[in-house]
């Protein structure tokens, strides 16, 4: 008789549990319906449009309230969120003097002393090549401590393009200073 009375108390126990959990959700739900005013922003800050009350459930479509949200004018503040800058950048013209003759032999002829222009050897080491079967040739190259593997095409210390490799030598192009070298194999 005792697993009965039991079974019991732990039946008035469920229903008292569950009442208490449907008067919380209930509680939880009402406030929602019964206080939800919604506002209509009027254009004006500070000011309030007319109040619609949710606790008519009217499914027709109010023009007057549609009309009073028409109203409304946007007022940014003058910044244009889809453009990378605010304002056109204007730059006075300058004007530059005519070059004399002897002006523009100058600037043809280039720097004074040498026509050839002023750059420095490429200081890459050409140590060996790889021609595997299917692959296209790799060169090794090496400045100081620094050992790099490239193919032809490939951009070497972000400053050197190697153009075409050979058993001998490889043909390498300085980005920076536009110049292409030769360069021999080395030994050691």
């Amino acid at each position: 008789m005792k697993a009965g009375a039991e079974s019991k108390t732990k039946l008035y126990m469920a229903i008292v549990l569950c009442v208490v959990a449907v008067l919380c959700v209930v509680w939880a739900v009402l406030p929602s319906f019964s206080s939800g005013n919604a506002t209509a922003p009027s254009g004006k800050p500070g000011t309030r449009a007319k109040v619609v009350s949710s606790d008519s459930l009217d499914p027709r479509l109010h023009l007057d309230l549609l009309a009073s949200s028409e109203g409304v004018k946007y007022e940014g503040k003058g910044k244009n969120i889809f453009r990378a800058s605010n304002e056109a950048v204007i730059i006075d013209k300058v004007k530059v003097p005519p070059l004399y003759p002897d002006q523009r032999r100058a600037l043809a002829q280039g720097p004074q002393g040498s026509n050839q222009p002023s750059f420095s050897p490429i200081n890459l080491k050409y140590f060996g090549s790889s021609n595997s079967k299917g692959e296209k040739p790799k060169a090794f190259l090496s400045q100081g401590d620094d050992v790099w593997i490239a193919h032809e095409g490939d951009v070497v210390n972000r400053h050197y393009r190697i153009i075409r490799i050979s058993p001998r030598e490889v043909e390498i192009e300085d980005l920076l200073n536009n110049h292409h070298e030769n360069i021999p194999l080395t030994q050691g």
